[in-house]
């Protein structure tokens, strides 16, 4: 085991003088030997870390297969494209490597260099017949993953081999749109909106839209886009009946918020079709005490209840959010107050929640 990081250290760091006399002296064998915890070759080991000199001594001076594979089934090739070492890539290309080999999870090379903005290393892989459109386990092409960088030059340049690389959509119906607005990639969600034909509020298998993406993610300039460019609905349902306003109450996005009520008229008191919820509720529930405030600043009703007759005060003490609940109390909210401190003495043996209603109703 020593030995074999003693190889693999050499091959890191460029050594290939000490990689050459350590095997002459230890033998060729352990060349090709593949570590017993990840399966890694030192093939897949000078890929990783650009070594293409060890790489070359590696399979013309030993004879090392060119596409070994490790426990995930990645090839030096994945490496090689993964971390954007351009020689060492066309060197296994030109070695015979499979340009679609699949690793775990079916994954290729050009999906493994569409994780990262380097534009020359995905050229050179669709210059060797890479196909942009396969897909992986989930069913996300090379165009979708490239979308969650947001580069817009490689985003382009995938548009410019393959047209139709973008009419795409994953296992749960989420398509490239919706990934580049998730992540807030503005530069790209502009390209894809001028050369793409997607439809205006998409629905994934949740019924989430680009535009519930952008806000519930925070990226407010990228849902600005999407409603003058793409005529994006600021309240749209998804399958639970929340909209915007609720999805960015969950994720405590204090600013998107903000945006949605006071510059889209949204109502801040609006509830999610499905259980009767206010963003006010969704708040509670979280524990996010600075949402809570920032709703109640803008109208939020402190005494809205769902379809079960619960408040916000009850969703703050099912979730043991001792803040909330203060904060909730302090701002006025009694009328539900006897059946809360109730669910809190259910809830809570001891602690800080159900001493919030004893000291709160001391005072009264």
């Amino acid at each position: 085991m020593a030995e074999e990081a003693r190889l693999r250290h050499m091959v890191r760091q460029g050594r290939c003088d000490l990689l050459r006399a350590e095997l002459a002296e230890a033998g060729p064998a352990l060349s090709g030997k593949p570590s017993a915890k990840s399966g890694d070759t030192l093939l897949h080991h000078a890929a990783r870390h650009g070594r293409l000199s060890a790489m070359t001594y590696l399979v013309e001076a030993l004879g090392v297969e060119a596409e070994p594979l490790n426990s995930d089934y990645k090839r030096p090739l994945h490496e090689a494209a993964s971390k954007g070492h351009r020689d060492c890539l066309l060197y296994l290309l030109a070695k015979g490597a499979q340009v679609d080999c699949l690793k775990k999870g079916d994954w290729t090379p050009l999906m493994m260099a569409c994780t990262r903005k380097n534009l020359e290393v995905i050229k050179d892989l669709i210059e060797h017949g890479a196909n942009p459109l396969l897909k992986n386990k989930d069913g996300w092409n090379s165009f979708h993953i490239a979308s969650r960088e947001g580069d817009p030059q490689v985003l382009g340049y995938l548009l410019s081999v393959s047209p139709d690389v973008w009419k795409t959509e994953s296992k749960i119906k989420r398509t490239p749109l919706h990934t580049a607005a998730m992540h807030g990639c503005l530069q790209a969600v502009e390209l894809l909106l001028e050369r793409c034909q997607y439809e205006p509020d998409s629905r994934d298998s949740c019924g989430v839209t680009p535009f519930m993406d952008a806000i519930q993610h925070g990226h407010i300039n990228v849902a600005r886009l999407l409603l003058e460019k793409h005529q994006a609905c600021s309240t749209a349902v998804d399958k639970l009946g929340a909209q915007p306003v609720h999805q960015a109450a969950v994720t405590a996005q204090d600013e998107a918020i903000r945006f949605l009520i006071s510059d889209l008229a949204v109502d801040v008191n609006t509830r999610a079709t499905a259980i009767c919820l206010t963003a006010l509720h969704y708040a509670a529930k979280e524990g996010h005490t600075a949402t809570v405030l920032t709703l109640l600043s803008l109208g939020a009703d402190l005494n809205a209840k769902d379809g079960k007759g619960r408040s916000a005060l009850h969703m703050a003490c099912a979730g043991q959010h001792g803040t909330c609940i203060q904060i909730l109390l302090q701002a006025g909210l009694r009328d539900s107050f006897d059946s809360a401190g109730m669910l809190a003495q259910n809830l809570i043996k001891k602690g800080e929640v159900l001493q919030i209603f004893k000291d709160f109703a001391g005072v009264q």
